[in-house]
């Protein structure tokens, strides 16, 4: 019986032990090892990323070295960490696992994609192992290159977490943000006055010569109307001399249908030139004829 309790005591040590899978690796410390990723580790410290590795059962971490993870340093925090999630994969992978995929080609699923931020394929990473045997990653945004190549295994723990060690930082096209995004549109805004003022340029040519080739058959009237009636002044009654109130009290007003002589018979400049003489020559017989009559109502009185 006194045997029982030590026994008890390693039963609980042990199952403690296997119901924490968890607690088997710690990145941060896994990396502190290799002064070679001291700049990464940092980073992935500093972004908080580092824990929620840590919570992970099954990880695989694509390190880089100082030099290349420098470019890391320059950017925003925010867009640190989106960078430093896309190296890490949501699965199990080492060298001879990649070795052994199917077609030599494969999506891999990151845990920036898990972070709900991701558009498009920004989240995966496109892995193929060429035909010269190396391997290498990518975003598999469209447009994005294929130049991060698998450089070693740095460790692992099967099958909870593998460190892969790559040549050059992973970062699919506009991760940075929006920032160019915001650009057409003041090009855009400069670009549509520039048609308003030529279409109104236009316009107003347009406006500007239209009553100067032709004018309608009522500006011509108006305009010839004044420009003749002096002229035919003296012959004027030619047009109304014939009319049955010619011979009246107001025949002597030779002159005074003058206005009315043009406008009934001349449209036109040349149709007055062209009628002149006649309506002179009847004036003169119908002024004969009003003046032979005034003087027989004169004689009767």
């Amino acid at each position: 019986m006194a045997s029982r309790p030590p026994a008890i005591a390693l039963l609980l040590v042990l199952a403690g032990l296997l119901a924490s899978p968890a607690a088997a690796f710690n990145i941060t410390r896994l990396l502190g090892e290799f002064s070679d990723f001291s700049t990464f580790n940092s980073l992935l410290s500093q972004t908080k990323l580092a824990e929620e590795i840590n919570r992970r059962q099954t990880i695989t971490v694509l390190a880089v070295d100082n030099g290349a993870a420098g470019g890391i340093s320059s950017l925003p925090p925010d867009v640190q960490r989106k960078v430093l999630s896309m190296h890490v994969v949501l699965d199990y992978y080492d060298t001879a696992k990649l070795g052994a995929i199917k077609n030599h080609t494969t999506l891999l699923t990151t845990m920036f994609q898990s972070s709900g931020k991701a558009t498009d394929r920004m989240g995966f990473l496109n892995f193929t192992k060429r035909s010269d045997g190396v391997m290498v990653f990518g975003s598999a945004q469209p447009g994005s290159p294929k130049n991060s190549q698998m450089v070693k295994s740095v460790a692992s723990r099967p099958y909870n977490i593998s460190v892969l060690q790559v040549s050059a930082l992973i970062v699919p096209p506009g991760v940075g943000g929006s920032a160019d995004s915001g650009a057409p549109p003041p090009h855009n805004k400069a670009r549509a006055p520039a048609p308003a003022p030529a279409t109104k340029g236009k316009k107003g040519a347009k406006d500007a010569e239209a009553p100067a080739p032709g004018p309608s058959s009522d500006d011509d009237d108006s305009a010839d109307a004044p420009a003749d009636a002096p002229g035919p002044a003296a012959d004027g009654p030619a047009a109304d001399g014939p009319t049955a109130d010619g011979p009246t009290a107001d025949g002597p007003a030779a002159d005074g249908p003058t206005a009315d002589g043009p406008a009934a018979d001349g449209p036109t400049s040349s149709d007055h030139a062209a009628d002149a003489p006649e309506g002179s020559a009847a004036g003169r017989v119908v002024a004969s004829a009003g003046l032979g009559i005034m003087a027989l109502l004169m004689t009767i009185i």
